[in-house]
């Protein structure tokens, strides 16, 4: 199921992507979305695709992808401004993928464990009520009702909504977004 994109914008838009029975976006090279923490680098560029909501809202995204570089990524992600933003998804590190989490105020911080099984695909839902997004997976077509985090958001801080990919130490991949609603 994927949702009605109209009214949907990007911000840094890939060179290669389509939308049909599903959403398919191929992740630049070189894009990440992470702000100073331990790296003391801070970059914007990866690709976010979604609508602004104005306050609660629930993402939920079913994804797979082509992982083969280190930190290669996708997933949902709330995105206020700069220093305000929350991704969630799958990571491909140290040659397995893991689920991931980065909570963004100012600084970046970032929660990853190794997935619990082999998944060809994995479902993320991001809650956001009041100052709060509950984060919870699912694997294979499971409902996401695994929590893996709870985190502060600022509350009535427009955000887009939706899902995002990028490729920072490798050359790009491909990611099929199955499901995407956000309501």
């Amino acid at each position: 199921m994927i949702d009605d994109f109209s009214g949907w914008q990007w911000i840094n838009e890939p060179a290669k992507w389509s939308a049909g029975d599903d959403l398919r976006i191929t992740a630049d090279a070189r894009t990440d979305l992470w702000r100073v923490t331990h790296y003391g680098y801070s970059f914007g560029n990866a690709h976010m695709f979604g609508t602004t909501v104005p306050g609660d809202t629930r993402v939920t995204t079913t994804f797979r992808g082509d992982y083969t570089e280190q930190y290669d990524q996708a997933g949902a992600v709330l995105h206020a401004d700069e220093d305000n933003w929350i991704k969630a998804g799958v990571e491909f590190v140290d040659g397995a993928l893991h689920l991931s989490t980065v909570v963004t105020r100012g600084f970046s911080d970032w929660s990853v464990t190794a997935a619990p099984r082999p998944a060809e695909s994995v479902t993320f839902d991001l809650h956001r009520e009041g100052d709060t997004v509950m984060v919870r997976y699912g694997l294979d077509g499971d409902e996401p009702s695994t929590l893996l985090r709870l985190a502060y958001f600022p509350p009535g801080l427009p955000a887009l909504a939706g899902v995002m990919c990028a490729a920072p130490a490798g050359s790009g991949f491909e990611t099929r977004f199955i499901r995407v609603t956000v309501v």
